[in-house]
């Protein structure tokens, strides 16, 4: 396979970060917790890209175990915001340069705060999309962090 160059990938190589890349056969949209299974990943390790916005209008992005639901109270207070929301789907392009299910938290138009649940601290690596669907990146979440500003903070509803 060529080298897919996304504007994820061509940011993590300018600033030397290391990655690696996989590939799914994407067909028709699929859920995070199936593109972990077709990556062989266990879904604790993949997470998705989620845009949203306060009531202030600002745009924020949370960065959440695939498998895991984003806490709009708990992700509004991290941010100091009364109440967030996500963005409509038509939005998403617009704001991100990305698409719906290819959107990775690198290379978006502009540098929105990016909050990514604390599960991501303690692991070595974890799996966030390439910036295209069917691609995803393995990288060091602190490694992220350099290129990014990043927070880790627990914003996903709690399994009761």
């Amino acid at each position: 396979m060529s080298k897919v160059k996304t504007n994820a990938i061509r940011i993590l190589d300018k600033h030397k970060i290391s990655y690696e890349l996989m590939t799914y056969e994407a067909g028709e949209a699929i859920d995070g917790v199936s593109v972990a299974n077709k990556i062989g990943r266990d879904p604790e390790e993949v997470f998705k890209t989620l845009v949203t916005r306060g009531n202030s209008k600002e745009i924020y992005v949370f960065v959440i175990p695939v498998a895991k639901e984003l806490d709009l109270k708990k992700a509004a207070k991290v941010v100091k915001e009364k109440k967030i929301e996500m963005i409509a789907v038509s939005e998403i392009n617009k704001l991100t340069g990305y698409i719906r299910g290819g959107c990775s938290p690198v290379g978006m138009k502009k540098n929105y705060q990016t909050i990514i649940h604390e599960s991501a601290k303690d692991l070595s690596s974890f799996i966030v999309s390439g910036g295209k669907i069917g691609l995803q990146m393995e990288l060091n979440p602190q490694d992220l962090s350099k290129v990014i500003s990043v927070v880790f903070d627990s914003v996903v509803v709690e399994e009761s």
